[in-house]
C-alpha cells in the first residue's frame, strides 16, 4: 500500500467499519492509487486528488483561501461551493452576505442600470482599458466598478502574496455516491480571470494618473495571480493562468511605454518580473490530476454511468453486460497514454518533443479508428463479448474521448515562456536607452550589464529577432510554427503566430 492511500483508507471508513470490497484490480497500472475506496468498492479520485494536491498546503499560506474570501462562498451565485470544498481548504465557509467581488454586469447592469447598448459599449471599453491608460471621465461605470470592489481587490492582492496555491475539486454529489471528477466545479478559476481584467484596468487609471508605483503593484499581483493558478490540478486552471499571464503582460508593456522610470526603477522591475514563480509543469498535470479523471470517469462508465449524464441509471441488461467485461485492459490503456504524454511534456529539447507528440498523435488517430463518441463506447458495451478484447476497445475510446490535445497546450506553455523572455529584454532596452539615449544596434550589447544573458528563442534555438529603427523597435520571436512571419501576431493582417513587442506601443485596433 503506497503513502497515500492508507491515510485516505481512513478517510473514508471509520474503525468499526468493514473495508468494502474492490470492484476493480488496484495496482499503479491500473487504478494509479489503491484507495481510499468508497462503500460500493470503487476508487474515491476526488479524496485521493485532493489529497495529493493539498500535501504540505497551510491554510495561511494557501493563496486561494484569501481569493474565497474575496469571492464569497457563492462565486457564481446559487448555492455556493459544496460544503466539501470547505473541509478540503480546512477553513469555514464565508458569510453568505459580505463585501465581495462583484462582476461588471452585477455593478454596471443592475446597480448603475445600464442598457443593453450601453453595457455593450463599456465592454468594448474594457477590452482597451485594460491595456492602455484611460481616465476615470472616460468611463464613469467603470471606475465605479473599481471603486465598489476595492476592498475585495485589496484581498485578492493579498492572496497573490502566498506562496502556496491548492483549489479542491469537489462536485456536487450526494452522502454516499460516488467520485464524480469530470464533474467538478470551478467556479472561482472564470472569478480570477474577472479579477485579472479588473487589476489591470485599474493600474491602466493609475498609469494614466501617473502613480507608477500603484500601476505596478496591480499589474505585478496580475503575474503573481496566473502564475499561482498554474499549479492547480487541472489543465483549466493551467490556461486561464496562461491567460490571465498574457492579461498581465499586455498591462506590463504599456506601463513600460508610458511610465517615466529611470534606468534604475527600470531594472528593478525588470528584477521584479525574474523573481516571478515559473509557470507550473505540465507534465504533472497530465500525470495526475487528468490521468486521475481519466480514470474515475472509467469508474463511471464501469459503473453504469453515463460521461455527459452520470445520474442516467444502467438497465439490467447493461449491467449484465459490464460484468461480462474485463477493465483491466482498458485501464492499462489509460494509464500509458498518461505516462507516454507526461514523459513527452517533459522533454526539454523543443525539436525532440514535437517529434514524440507525432508518435503519440499517431497512435491516438488508429485508437480513433474504434470510436470517438459516446454512441461508439455504449456500443461496445451492449455488445460485450469476449472481456479482453472489448476491455482494450473500451480503453481505446475512452483514451480518444478524454485524452487532451496536448500538442496545442504544450504550444500555449512554450508560448507564455518565450513572452516571458521577451518582456525581459524589452525591460533591459528600456534601461539601456535610458542611459544611452539611444536603443543598442544588437541585444548582444544588453549583457552583463542589463541582463546576465540574453536569452535565446526557445522556437528556433537561435537569438531573438531584433529590429532597431529611427522611432524604436521590433522584438519577436518566430513562435509555434516556427517560421518568421515578420512579427505579425493573430490580430494582424495577414495573420502569424509571431509573440513580439514594438515600441512605441502601437495604436489598439479596433474589433
Amino acid at each position: 500500500m503506497n503513502a497515500l492511500a492508507l491515510p485516505l483508507l481512513l478517510f473514508v471508513a471509520s474503525a468499526d467499519e468493514k473495508p468494502p470490497a474492490p470492484k476493480l484490480p488496484l495496482g499503479k497500472d491500473t487504478t494509479y492509487v489503491v484507495g481510499p475506496l468508497d462503500k460500493h468498492g470503487y476508487i474515491d479520485y476526488e479524496a485521493a486528488l485532493n489529497a495529493e494536491m493539498s500535501k504540505g498546503v497551510n491554510p495561511n499560506k494557501n493563496a486561494n483561501v484569501l481569493l474565497v474570501q474575496s469571492f464569497g462562498p457563492a462565486p457564481e451565485g446559487g448555492d455556493g461551493m459544496p460544503a466539501e470544498y470547505f473541509k478540503w481548504l480546512d477553513v469555514p465557509a464565508p458569510p453568505k452576505d459580505g463585501d465581495y467581488f462583484l462582476g461588471i454586469y452585477k455593478v454596471a447592469h443592475d446597480k448603475l442600470g445600464l442598457t443593453q447598448e450601453q453595457m455593450e459599449a463599456l465592454y468594448e471599453f474594457m477590452g482597451r482599458a485594460n491595456q492602455r491608460p484611460w481616465a476615470a471621465k472616460d468611463c464613469v461605470p467603470l471606475a465605479e466598478w473599481l471603486k465598489i470592489n476595492e476592498r475585495p481587490l485589496a484581498t485578492a492582492i493579498e492572496a497573490t502574496k502566498r506562496p502556496e496555491y491548492f483549489n479542491p475539486l469537489t462536485s456536487r454529489r450526494s452522502e454516499g455516491e460516488s467520485s464524480n471528477l469530470i464533474g467538478a466545479l470551478l467556479p472561482t478559476v472564470q472569478k480570477c480571470r474577472e479579477i485579472a481584467s479588473a487589476l489591470t484596468c485599474r493600474a491602466m487609471l493609475k498609469l494614466g494618473e501617473k502613480k507608477y508605483d500603484d500601476a505596478w503593484a496591480d499589474i505585478y499581483a496580475c503575474h503573481r495571480l496566473g502564475r499561482l493558478l498554474t499549479r492547480g490540478a487541472t489543465l483549466i486552471e493551467t490556461l486561464v493562468g496562461i491567460a490571465i499571464s498574457q492579461i498581465a503582460t499586455n498591462a506590463t508593456l504599456a506601463y513600460l511605454d508610458r511610465a517615466d522610470l529611470s534606468a534604475k526603477q527600470t531594472l528593478e522591475r525588470l528584477k521584479e518580473l525574474h523573481a516571478l514563480p515559473p509557470v507550473a509543469a505540465l507534465a504533472d498535470k497530465i500525470g495526475t490530476g487528468e490521468r486521475m479523471m481519466g480514470l474515475d470517469g472509467l469508474q463511471l462508465v464501469r459503473r453504469g454511468g453515463h460521461l455527459e449524464r452520470p445520474n442516467v441509471k444502467p438497465t439490467p441488461e447493461e449491467l449484465k453486460a459490464l460484468e461480462k467485461i474485463d477493465w483491466v485492459p482498458a485501464m492499462q490503456a489509460l494509464n500509458a497514454h498518461y505516462d507516454r504524454t507526461a514523459a513527452a511534456m517533459r522533454i526539454k529539447d523543443r525539436a525532440a518533443r514535437e517529434k514524440e507528440f507525432d508518435v503519440i498523435e499517431k497512435e491516438l488517430d488508429e485508437r480513433v479508428k474504434v470510436g470517438r463518441t459516446l454512441e461508439s463506447l455504449q456500443k461496445l458495451i451492449s455488445d460485450a463479448g469476449e472481456g479482453k478484447v472489448t476491455g482494450k476497445k473500451i480503453g481505446d475510446v475512452l483514451v480518444a474521448l478524454l485524452a487532451p490535445g496536448v500538442r496545442k497546450i504544450q504550444q500555449a506553455h512554450d508560448r507564455v515562456t518565450q513572452v516571458e523572455r521577451n518582456l525581459h529584454v524589452a525591460f533591459a532596452l528600456a534601461a539601456y536607452r535610458k542611459d544611452n539615449g539611444a536603443y543598442p544596434t544588437k541585444l548582444a550589447d544588453l549583457a552583463p550589464a542589463y541582463l546576465a544573458a540574453v536569452p535565446d528563442d526557445l522556437f528556433a534555438n537561435q537569438p531573438i529577432i531584433y529590429k532597431p529603427d529611427a522611432k524604436g523597435y521590433l522584438l519577436y520571436s518566430v513562435g509555434p510554427n516556427g517560421r518568421d512571419d515578420g512579427g505579425r501576431w493573430y490580430n494582424d493582417d495577414p495573420p502569424g503566430d509571431d509573440p513580439n513587442v514594438r515600441m512605441p506601443l502601437p495604436e489598439l485596433k479596433k474589433k
